[in-house]
This record gives C-alpha cells, structure tokens and sequence, in this order.
C-alpha cells in the first residue's frame, strides 16, 4: 500500500463501530476501492501518558527490553501503536497461527483528522459513554485492518447475509502450580471467571451471576461447548456480542446483557430471519444460532491453539510476581506478605535463578495474559447450492435448518501487556480468590444445623 496520511477532510469516510478500555473502532462507510473492508482502531485517551519511558525514547522499558530483546524491531520502537503491531506481528501471530491472525497496517494520522473523528466519535457512541475517555488526539498512528463482520473486501452482498460472533473466551485451564498458597488452592479446581463472578456481583458491576464456564468452551467435548455457547447467550453480560452485515444486532451494551429476556430474544429471532431458514416458532432461530456457533467452535479446534498459548504461563501470578520483583530490582512484596512459617523453600528457589529463566518466565506469563483477555471473532454467511466455496474458508453443515455455511476465525485485542501490570495482577487475583472464599464461608454458615 503506497503511503497514505490520513487528514481533516477523510474524517467524514469513518463512523463509530464500537470501543472498549483502550481503543476506539471506526468502520470504513466512502467510497475508495483501497478502504472498502476496512475499520480503523484509535487509541483512547489515557490517564498518563509516557510512563516508564525509557532514555533513549523507546516506549519500552529497560526491563521490558530484556523480555522482548530477541524481536530487535520491537526493541528500538519508540511509538506504542507500532509497538503493538509488532508485537502482534512477531509474537502472538506465529503463537496462534497466521491464518487466525492479521496484525493489520500502521497508517500515520495528522492531529486534525483525529479531533475531526472525535467529534464523530461523540456523536455517535453510546449516551451512557458520554463521560469515558475519548480519542487520544496526541497519536501520530492509526491501525488499519479487515473488517471481520464481513466476508469480502467490497461492499456487503445483499443477497450473502454476514453473521459475525465475538466472544471473549477468557481463561480456559485451571491452573496446577505449586506456587499456588495452600490457602488459596481453590484456585485449582475453580476458574477464575467463575470466581470474578462473585466479587462483580458485590461490587455491582453486574446483577446476577453469569451460567458460562471457560472450561466448558475450551474442553474439546461437544456438549460443554454447547453448553458454553448456550449460556453465553443466556447470560452474555460483556463476553458476547453479535453482528449482522457489521452492524452489532445482539450485546454490547453498558456492561453487556446480563440475562437475555424474551423480548430481547424476540428481536434476535426476527433480526435472524433471513439468515436461518426455519419456522417462525419462537426460539427456533436462537437455538439454530447456538447450534452454529458450537458446531464450528468445535470442528474447528481454533480454540485448541488458543488454550495452548495461554497455558504458556506455569507459574501462575503466584510464583511469576516473585520473578519480577527480582527483575526490577525491588525487594519482593509478595515475600514481605507472607508469615516467616510460610516461606518455604519454593520461593527461595525462584528467587535464586539465573535471570534468564527469571526473563522467560515473565515473558511467558505476559504472553499468556494477552491469550485469556483477547477475543475470537466468528463470521459466518450461508452457501447458496451449485454455488463454488473458497478454499481459505471453513465450512460446517447445519443439520437443523439443512444450511451448509463457510465461516472464518480470527483473535483480536492481542495488545502487548505492560510489565508494570504485575503488581495490579497480583492484587486483583487476591481480591478475586479472597472473595469468592469469603462467599463459600458464608454460605456454610448459613446453612442449616442438624441436630
């Protein structure tokens, strides 16, 4: 692609897609051959700016560069959108397979065309975002990418409707390491999601506890993915959102949906009428949804790579937060928190490793954050009989409804995480474990005494 900036006057050509803590999505809506299939994601504004930069202008830290110093790219980069590309490019593509990943295209922005998308952008969002972090107008790049909730790189066939599934799939292992507390090896049997569950519930943060499990999803049995796929739909809160023709049809709301209600399904149902070919009975066209949806989860084992890379992290937050303190040079807080009496030797081991096993650890553990926290997209559009079927596409037959569909997968939001963030790790999944235990201790309590 010849090198293009974009300015004021193409601001007009994008509109608001969607947006999540960290970045802003616009879909393409002119004219340009070059931009049809595209959509834009900008940085959001954050609360700091340029912390732990390193000297020489490197947006990583001295730290950071001994974990990434084999990529010499990432390494010398001093602009943070290109450090994510990169680090999608180069780590996370060939993790997942290229056929699951498309890191996309940095583009250079001018500050005017981006204050133009703000305005855009405050437009169109939702009312209830009005208040959260806009665009970063300070960016001098814009990542440019396929447009997943469609099939070509044109305008959307009327007649080859484009059903798009995003799922954020999150954790799906438990996890065996010995670093984990004894106090704490509920850890080992519970997944995390579950856990979090109960501490968004007394925060407020969502109204009812959600019926999906990770480890259903990523189990490779048919039934659990069902099961999975079924409760994401009951309950969706945030981790589901569907779109159809790239227009988002299903989620996607303040915090997500925290239980589908007849209504809402009701205009699912009709939205999905020209997709599946049923009756009009109520419920049909969900549960041909549903169907699709874990068929290809299934038949595709994109889920398998997936599981594979987050379990790259051995240690768990418990043991890797040892290996950083050691690595920034700081005396080990997790270690200042434990009893004398629970110092056991496990701790000193890790502690007296060489720095390069010290090096690969966190490299590992960060690797695998960015695998539990991105998302899957799922795009499907029906196959028309007599008509011929594309190669780099998957197909799955529809028993129900008597359809066969090509689809397509791909992981998105594969950002590279920020060393710095081990401390929050580490806090958060004390938080999260010590609530959920305090919820099992009452719920003993209040059960009944026999006599």
């Amino acid at each position: 692609m010849e090198e293009i900036v974009f300015e004021t006057k193409d601001a007009v050509d994008w509109s608001y897609r969607s947006e999540g803590v960290v970045n802003l999505v616009l879909a393409y809506s002119g004219s340009s051959p070059t931009f049809l299939g595209k959509v834009m994601r900008i940085k959001k504004l954050r609360n700091t700016r340029n912390e732990n930069r390193d000297r020489s202008g490197s947006c990583l830290t001295t730290q950071e560069k001994l974990i990434w110093g084999e990529i010499k790219d990432l390494v010398s980069c001093q602009n943070k959108e290109i450090v994510d590309y990169l680090f999608v490019k180069h780590v996370m593509k060939p993790l997942l397979g290229h056929k699951y990943v498309t890191p996309g295209i940095c583009l250079p922005v001018e500050k005017e065309f981006l204050e133009s998308v703000k305005k855009i952008v405050t437009s169109q969002r939702h009312s209830w975002r009005a208040n959260t972090l806009s665009v970063d107008t300070n960016r001098s790049f814009a990542l440019l990418m396929d447009d997943l909730t469609i099939f070509s790189h044109g305008q959307v066939e009327d007649h080859k409707p484009c059903l798009t599934v995003e799922i954020k799939p999150k954790c799906g292992f438990l996890s065996s390491s010995s670093f984990i507390a004894e106090e704490n090896v509920i850890k080992k049997s519970i997944s995390r999601f579950e856990m979090y569950q109960v501490l968004k519930l007394r925060e407020n943060q969502i109204s009812q506890i959600s019926e999906y499990d990770p480890l259903d999803l990523f189990s490779g049995s048919k039934d659990r993915i069902h099961k999975a796929i079924k409760a994401l739909y009951s309950t969706p809160q945030n981790s589901l959102q569907v779109f159809l023709n790239g227009s988002l049809v299903f989620g996607g709301f303040r915090g997500g949906i925290c239980k589908t209600t007849s209504k809402l399904e009701l205009a699912f149902e009709h939205t999905l009428k020209d997709f599946f070919k049923t009756e009009d009975d109520c419920g049909l066209r969900a549960n041909a949804f549903i169907e699709l949806v874990a068929e290809t989860v299934y038949a595709s084992g994109a889920l398998d790579q997936l599981l594979e890379v987050q379990k790259l992290d051995k240690y768990n937050i418990e043991g890797a937060i040892h290996a950083y303190y050691d690595l920034v040079d700081q005396p080990c807080k997790a270690c200042q928190e434990l009893e004398s009496s629970k110092l056991s030797n496990q701790f000193g081991s890790m502690h007296s490793l060489p720095q390069d096993e010290k090096v690969n650890i966190l490299k590992d553990f960060l690797i695998s954050s960015t695998a539990i926290d991105c998302s899957v997209m799922i795009s499907f559009r029906p196959i028309e009989t007599g008509l011929s079927r594309s190669s780099s596409h998957g197909n799955i037959q529809l028993e129900s409804t008597k359809q066969e569909f090509e689809y397509k997968i791909h992981f998105i939001d594969l950002d590279m995480r920020p060393l710095k963030r081990m401390e929050a790790y580490h806090e958060s999944d004390k938080k999260i474990t010590k609530t959920y235990q305090e919820m099992l201790k009452k719920k003993k309590g209040d059960q009944p005494r026999r006599f």
